[in-house]
Formats: structure tokens, C-alpha cells, sequence
């Protein structure tokens, strides 16, 4: 892995720019790769499309904005329809099937993972507001691409107020992840 991008995309207030803070520092400081983060994100606070990308690198990121995302990780309807172009041919798309729904043809050799995020953080973890960390989980166990340690620390660090709920979360994430990965097997 010379460079792996990611796209994350969902509506304000949803964590998206959260998560990608989180998954680029867990790279960086525990991890030991190089990254960069970039967000954009409508005028609205809530509710506008938003988006943030990362990339991360063995060697020294020369171009920081996302050309062709290796994965893309859609947690809304609208954030799928307007970023989906550019993901890689043999990409990895990721949604919350709670709140995207695909109706046309994927590009040819992406391969789709269906995870339950908003379920599982409202009915398992008890608050919708651990949906981004559920689908941190669900990307780590898919890809590899992120230290569990290194979640689990950085987690710790960010939230210690709501570590227990996060922790939970980031597991659960990882759960379903492993299920959506092994029903591709």
C-alpha cells in the first residue's frame, strides 16, 4: 500500500468529519503511516451534505486531495448520489443500509458491504450518536486498514466521558463488518 484513499459521506451531524479525524490520527500516531484529512461540508450546520476524505501512505503524502477513493463509506442517500463517482473499479463500497438505498448498477467490480449502522447504535448501543463509530468498526474489520489497539487507545482519548459507549459501538461495528465480510466469502 503506497496510497489508500477514503471517502466518507453522510449529512451534518451524522460525525462524518469525527470519524475521519478519528481513523486518519489512529493511522498516524498508532499506526505509524502518513495521512492527510480534508472535509467540505454545505452551509448548513445540520442536515447539509458532508463529506471528508482521507488519505494514508506508507511514504509521504505528495497530493493531498482524494482522486480515486479506495473505499467509500455512505451513511446517506444523498451523500451516495452525489460521491459515489470516482470510487475505484475494484473499490470497496460501504453503506448504512438503514439509510441508503442503491436502485441502479454499482460500477463494474466494486464490491458492496451492507452494514445495519443506525440500527445497531440506536437499538444495541442505545444512542444514534455512536452510528459513526459503528461504521469505523464496520470499515476496520472490512479493510484492515486500522489497528483495533490503536482505535480502542484513540477512542479512550477522544471520548472519556463515553468511552464504555463508544467501545461497544466500535465492536459492534467490527461484528457486523466481519458478517458482511464473511457473506462475501
Amino acid at each position: 500500500m503506497s496510497r489508500y484513499e477514503i471517502r466518507i459521506g453522510g449529512f451534518g451531524g451524522q460525525g462524518v468529519v469525527t470519524m475521519a479525524v478519528v481513523m486518519g490520527e489512529t493511522a498516524s500516531l498508532f499506526d505509524k503511516k502518513y495521512v492527510v484529512q480534508t472535509q467540505s461540508y454545505g452551509p448548513e450546520a445540520r442536515g447539509g451534505a458532508s463529506k471528508s476524505e482521507i488519505v494514508i501512505g506508507e511514504e509521504e503524502i505528495d497530493y493531498p486531495k482524494v482522486q480515486e477513493p479506495d473505499v467509500f463509506i455512505a451513511m446517506s442517500r444523498a451523500a451516495y448520489l452525489e460521491y459515489i463517482d470516482g470510487l475505484k473499479d475494484d473499490g470497496i463500497l460501504i453503506i448504512d443500509e438503514d439509510l441508503v438505498t442503491i436502485e441502479s448498477d454499482l460500477p463494474e467490480g466494486v464490491t458492496l458491504y451492507k452494514i445495519p449502522a443506525t440500527r445497531i447504535a440506536d437499538e444495541e448501543v442505545g444512542t444514534k450518536q455512536a452510528t459513526n463509530v459503528v461504521m469505523i468498526g464496520a470499515f476496520t474489520a472490512i479493510t484492515g486498514m486500522l489497528s483495533v489497539k490503536g482505535l480502542k487507545k484513540r477512542i479512550e482519548e477522544r471520548w472519556p466521558r463515553f468511552v464504555d459507549t463508544n467501545l461497544k459501538a466500535l465492536d459492534l461495528g467490527m461484528k457486523a463488518g466481519k458478517a458482511a465480510l464473511a457473506a462475501k466469502e
